[in-house]
């Protein structure tokens, strides 16, 4: 950053070195201009974390999880001064098996998944006990669409359709699994493509597909450019069977898709699943604090990024827990109620 400056050679020189002097005390980032100013701006211990580094894991590149993800990333940067990048993953089931493993720091996840991972059922072999919640998020929507020419309406229609159901193990397979479940429709009834939502998308333009669930906050982006070139239709969930489900699986949610998210003239009756932010239960107290504080603080920025965090709150943050809470965030939250 010091090309620009027009100073005398030796004047440069010494600016350097005495910059040198510091650097040590600096912490590492790939943006050295962001990190000498961060340095700068976190000089006291109570905007320092114990942690000098964070990644978190998200999802596919062009989902909500990654775009929240990412600037949530930002945000610890600008904070504390933290080395934290994001990594993008195939989503839930992955997260919650890189956090468990020491191998990322912080994870979005939806709740099926996380209740999963707790009880030691359908992708994980046995009990995790080493995660523990900052907050709950905001609603994954189930987002089940397909042609109008189709002449598919409603999720009893799939039957012995050809259908992408997400990513294999992904959050978005895991409810689409437990759905048409639900509904008395299991893989054997259906012809599965395992495939995230940009393939999903080409697959359906490619009409190689019948139809596609995609489960992310709205709106999601693939859906929005699939709209674009094709006559999309919206699948609706029957919410009176919906309600005998959620009955057994208490972290689904009845849910409409408002009118013209997708171009569609009315309401779509869905399912939602809410999000979880996970960390390791190693997490010390004091950075679970700073750090569930710097989301709330911080929160005008996420929501410039994705609409979907719009329905992030501190009013609904504990509100369906389904890991236990980090003290750090409990401590917080407990602050804030006091107030």
């Amino acid at each position: 950053m010091f090309n620009s400056l027009k100073s005398p050679l030796f004047l440069s020189a010494m600016l350097s070195a005495t910059l040198g002097l510091t650097a040590c005390s600096s912490p590492s980032s790939e943006n050295t201009d962001s990190t000498a100013t961060d340095s700068a701006a976190t000089d006291t211990a109570a905007d320092k974390l114990d942690t000098k580094f964070l990644t978190i894991a998200t999802g596919g590149a062009s989902g909500p999880y990654n775009i929240i993800g990412t600037s949530l990333s930002e945000v610890y940067v600008k904070t504390f001064g933290v080395n934290s990048k994001t990594q993008t993953t195939g989503a839930s089931v992955e997260n919650v098996n890189l956090l468990t493993q020491g191998k990322v720091d912080m994870v979005l996840a939806l709740s099926d998944v996380v209740t999963d991972a707790i009880e030691g059922k359908n992708n994980f072999d046995k009990p995790i006990t080493n995660i523990q919640q900052i907050a709950v998020l905001y609603p994954n929507v189930v987002q089940i669409v397909t042609t109008k020419k189709s002449g598919i309406k409603n999720i009893e229609d799939l039957r012995g359709k050809r259908i992408a159901v997400g990513d294999q193990g992904s959050g978005t397979e895991v409810n689409a699994r437990t759905l048409l479940e639900g509904f008395g429709i299991t893989y054997d009834d259906i012809t599965v493509d395992y495939l995230g939502f940009s393939e999903a998308a080409d697959g359906m333009k490619a009409g190689k597909i019948e139809a596609a669930f995609f489960s992310s906050g709205l709106p999601n982006s693939s859906l929005m450019e699939l709209e674009q070139g094709l006559d999309l239709q919206l699948i609706t969930i029957n919410q009176d069977k919906l309600k005998e489900i959620i009955a057994s699986k208490p972290y689904f949610k009845t849910f409409e898709i408002p009118a013209g998210t997708y171009g569609n003239d009315a309401a779509i009756p869905t399912a939602a699943i809410m999000n979880a932010l996970l960390v390791s239960s190693d997490l010390s107290e004091s950075d679970g604090y700073k750090l569930t504080k710097a989301l709330f603080d911080n929160l005008d920025g996420l929501k410039t990024a994705h609409q979907a965090a719009n329905d992030i709150s501190l009013e609904t943050a504990r509100e369906g827990m389904v890991a236990p809470i980090h003290p750090g965030a409990k401590k917080y939250y407990d602050e804030q109620a006091a107030k």
